[in-house]
């Protein structure tokens, strides 16, 4: 080790492949690592992968636990990732939780075949022989019998619009003990409101809330994932809501996990309706109250 402005720095040894980053957790996959970027072509960190790498760190710390938990309570686990794109959550979940276990699986859902091709490929590779990839929308994997009972936890990073939506119904079906939801781009509520907003604003002062577009946007997603919390909390979920990175990184760093903890709370339900019926959004409660 060599010191940099007081910070120990690893340092090479001739003959020997460079040490990676202090920064990196020791026994993780460097190649791993690069494939997602997080580490660039010669092993280093630059200032954007550094960043990245604080927040998947960040994010493995909330749900370490809950894998913890689920092996505690039956000694295996099963995790879906839903909406898994180059599924860099999920195969950060197995280098450094599972890689050196004999148990526990995920499985990567996503839509477009080329990434889950890509991602099969990738864990043949790097020897993760309990990874598995599937070409499906949310939806269908619910009834999909390529999916093992029970799914443990169920997760979503960055799902756009319903696909959120979509990754819990999935996660209710299948009766998951957690559930890690970090929503993007809420759409469908604001449009709504969008629609409706004139019949809004004659009814009464509630709808300055969203008079203004950028407002419309923001209220929009503010009470998409109110209605989503409600909804697991109907269903028996404790829920706890909190932010995944500062807001200098991303406007986008809602994170929701849910434990299915007991009975559900008995005014969760009639608190969407009210929230429903409030904001004149009626016409999704097929979405947001099952």
């Amino acid at each position: 080790m060599s010191r940099v402005r007081g910070k120990r720095v690893p340092v090479a040894v001739a003959g020997q492949a460079p040490a990676p980053p202090a920064e990196i957790r020791p026994g993780q996959s460097i190649e791993l690592l690069k494939e997602l970027h997080i580490l660039t072509r010669d092993g280093k960190l630059n200032q954007d992968s550094r960043r990245k790498l604080k927040q998947v760190y960040h994010l493995y710390g909330f749900i370490e636990p809950l894998l913890d938990e689920t092996l505690a309570a039956r000694g295996d686990l099963t995790l879906v990732d839903h909406g898994a794109g180059k599924s860099y959550l999920g195969f950060i979940l197995y280098d450094l939780f599972l890689k050196e276990r004999a148990v526990g699986h995920v499985h990567g859902i996503e839509t477009r075949a080329e990434l889950v091709a890509r991602s099969q490929a990738l864990a043949e590779r790097l020897g993760f022989g309990r990874m598995r990839f599937l070409n499906l929308p949310v939806l269908e994997s619910i009834a999909s019998r390529e999916l093992p009972d029970p799914v443990d936890i169920v997760t979503a990073l960055h799902a756009c619009d319903t696909a959120t939506d979509d990754a819990i119904r999935f996660a209710l079906a299948r009766d998951a003990r957690h559930i890690v939801l970090v929503p993007c781009c809420q759409a469908e509520v604001a449009a709504t409101l969008r629609q409706h907003k004139q019949t809004a604003l004659a009814r009464g002062a509630l709808a300055e809330l969203w008079r203004h577009p950028i407002h419309t946007r923001e209220f929009g997603s503010l009470v998409t994932n109110v209605l989503r919390c409600l909804l697991l909390e109907s269903h028996g979920y404790q829920v706890n809501v909190t932010e995944l990175i500062g807001w200098e990184h991303s406007m986008k760093n809602e994170l929701i996990i849910a434990s299915r903890r007991g009975p559900p709370r008995g005014n969760a339900r009639a608190r969407q309706e009210e929230i429903l019926g409030a904001l004149g959004l009626e016409d999704l409660r097929a979405r947001f109250v099952y």
